[in-house]
């Protein structure tokens, strides 16, 4: 299965984060912390490189805690201040916001020198479709959050979001969709819906997903769906559809019936915390 692009979304996004990034203090990214690699987008490193980096390991409740920690210890070693979350819970904000105000220590330092203090940190969010960015925004900021308005050197239009005392957000931080000329990217960013379903094959899919289940989450399918895990991926699945009554007409099997309830499953973490990607991987 070949998975397309567009980026034509791309050419936009990334030409207004060059003029929004002079604006910015710290960069926020959002990854899904199923796929820590193939949800970041490497151009936002080079964007952001002169820019203070947090890391947010989203959707932290779905993923494998074990692989996480390996995640988290990577993404350290190579310069972020890096940490999990779920975006749905507000209780992990204080965190967040203690994360932020460590990722610009060194700028608070500098402003208290000059005399300037309690100027609120400016920060943009930036993150690939559904790795839950406007969840995160909406629980951050919350529903009490004020704009402060146009600011000198803003351009007209531009909104900042006042999310507290110490965090300013500009709230067009655009989508960027990260480039894969590596076929794998596209294949995890579909397996968790980053991809619409109505662009990919989803049997092949599928069978992508249980062909890595059967080899590294060995007992996940036959204990969600009483299939037999040593038959090849085609069987599981035929098995799959059977056991779950996705049958067609002639009391056949329907394939793609069973794939997107598997596909959906995985995607809302009905088979268990899950990780597709290692670091030591590639």
């Amino acid at each position: 299965m070949h998975f397309q692009w567009y980026p034509g979304h791309m050419t936009k996004a990334k030409r207004a984060m060059q003029e929004d990034i002079k604006l910015i203090d710290v960069v926020i990214e959002l990854v899904d912390a199923r796929i820590p690699r193939s949800s970041k987008n490497p151009d936002i490193d080079e964007l952001a490189k002169q820019k203070a980096r947090v890391l947010l390991l989203n959707k932290s409740d779905m993923a494998d805690a074990a692989v996480q920690g390996e995640w988290i210890r990577y993404y350290e070693q190579a310069g972020y201040l890096v940490l999990a979350v779920n975006a749905k819970k507000k209780n992990e904000l204080k965190q967040i916001n203690a994360l932020i105000q460590e990722a610009c220590k060194e700028k608070i330092e500098r402003d208290r020198k000059r005399g300037i203090l309690n100027r609120p940190v400016r920060a943009m969010i930036v993150g690939i479709p559904n790795v839950g960015k406007s969840t995160f925004i909406n629980s951050f900021a919350g529903r009490a959050c004020a704009k402060t308005g146009n600011k000198p050197g803003v351009t007209k239009g531009k909104q900042w979001i006042r999310l507290n005392k110490q965090v300013e957000l500009l709230d067009t931080p655009g989508i960027l969709w990260p480039k894969f000329e590596d076929q794998q990217v596209g294949q995890h960013l579909a397996f968790i819906g980053s991809i619409k379903d109505e662009l990919i094959q989803s049997v092949d899919l599928a069978l992508d997903l249980i062909e890595f289940l059967t080899k590294t989450y060995e007992g996940i399918l036959n204990g969600h769906y009483n299939v037999q895990e040593n038959l090849d991926s085609v069987d599981i699945l035929r098995q799959l559809a059977i056991n779950r009554g996705c049958i067609q007409k002639g009391n056949e099997p329907n394939y793609e019936k069973a794939a997107y309830l598997l596909l959906d499953d995985f995607r809302n973490a009905k088979l268990g915390r899950i990780t597709i990607e290692r670091p030591n991987e590639r």
